[in-house]
């Protein structure tokens, strides 16, 4: 308080208690800002890497093995190798290897695409590429070394190490009996029974990794909702910018105007008489005695509208009469969904009359 003034924002409530607009989630999209877990994607990534060794693996060894006998058999065999022969044995020796990857880090690299696609959906955006100095200030970079974001990460790969270990233990120690008897078996049985049991602990643990990606995507969705949410304040500046934008002010307007559009073309139906100008105006009218005192405009438009007002008359067989006069008069001083003046009762009487006894009927 100075000299008998209060600073009212000491009183003001700042904390971020509201959730994010529309516009604020949109704005931190554009910045990069998505949830995302990179636990998830990477534990998919693992299971797609070890699904497709163990579905492939069979036709690879067999491939890699017939290659490596005609190595020794044709390369080794012989006392010196040309350096063509080299080059030919480098090239035939990657292209197995190849033969033999590629279809397994295809299909790893599909479900990575997958993965970060139903998280992030597509998004290009250089926010993330782009130059800031705060990244090489060294008072930033002890901040973000000791923040609070840097522990749960710390815990989270502690968490997965002890996950790892564990599963891996767990299995093997119930393998153990099996790992003593290798002695007994022969070179490619041991071989075999390594690879069988390499994948099947893979396989535990990206299960296990899984789990702990669900649980990091529940957190990161966590921290996402808490980084995005708003202060009262926020949300009244974000509104008053919003309805202070003309471009938004006109689509609004245009928005309001097509639905009164669409609403006021749904009465003409129910009109019992179209008064036009005949091209210029036309004012659709209804009379129920039990509804109202007096006829009421249902619909009225100039020009283009009122050529819909007159073509929707015609396809529900609603009588249109021209009036000159009457049908400007109407538009010009009765509201759509008011009922006319006094001074047009005997006008729009007369006409009135004259679509009933066309159809044959009295007044509703």
């Amino acid at each position: 308080m100075i000299d008998g003034y209060i600073n009212l924002q000491l009183f003001a409530d700042d904390s971020k208690t509201e959730k994010a607009t529309p516009k604020r989630r949109e704005d931190a999209r554009k910045k990069g800002q998505v949830l995302y877990s990179r636990e998830m994607a990477s534990a998919l990534v693992l299971v797609a890497v070890f699904l497709g060794a163990k579905l492939l693996g069979g036709q690879a060894y067999y491939e890699m093995a017939s290659y490596a006998k005609k190595v020794f058999a044709e390369y080794l065999g012989t006392n010196m190798l040309s350096i063509n022969e080299l080059m030919k044995m480098f090239t035939e020796c990657l292209f197995v290897f190849l033969k033999a990857a590629v279809p397994v880090f295809g299909i790893a690299t599909v479900i990575g695409l997958v993965a970060g696609y139903s998280q992030v959906g597509f998004l290009f955006t250089t926010e993330g590429i782009s130059m800031r100095f705060n990244r090489i200030n060294p008072i930033s970079g002890f901040r973000r070394i000791f923040s609070s974001k840097a522990l749960v990460e710390l815990i989270k790969s502690a968490l997965k190490i002890t996950v790892i270990g564990y599963t891996a233990y767990r299995y093997l120690k119930g393998e153990a009996g099996n790992i003593l008897q290798l002695m007994s078996l022969s070179t490619a049985g041991i071989l075999t029974y390594i690879a069988n049991l390499i994948l099947n602990v893979a396989f535990r643990i990206c299960i296990a990794l899984i789990l702990l990606g669900l649980l990091d995507y529940l957190y990161q969705w966590w921290e996402y909702e808490k980084s995005l949410r708003m202060s009262k304040q926020e949300v009244k500046e974000e509104f008053k910018q919003i309805e202070g934008n003309p471009e938004i002010k006109s689509r609004i307007k245009q928005k309001q105007r097509q639905i009164s559009m669409r609403r006021m073309m749904q009465e003409v139906p129910k009109a019992d008489v179209v008064i036009t100008n005949p091209t210029h105006y036309a004012v659709a009218i209804k009379y129920d005695a039990e509804v109202s005192d007096a006829p009421v405009v249902l619909a009225k438009g100039q020009d283009y509208i009122a050529l819909r007002i007159r073509k929707a008359a015609e396809e529900n067989n609603v009588e249109i009469v021209e009036n000159k006069p009457l049908a400007k008069a109407l538009y010009e001083t009765v509201d759509v969904g008011e009922a006319i003046p006094p001074e047009l009762y005997e006008a729009v009487a007369e006409v009135l009359a004259f679509v009933y006894t066309l159809k044959g009927k009295g007044p509703a």
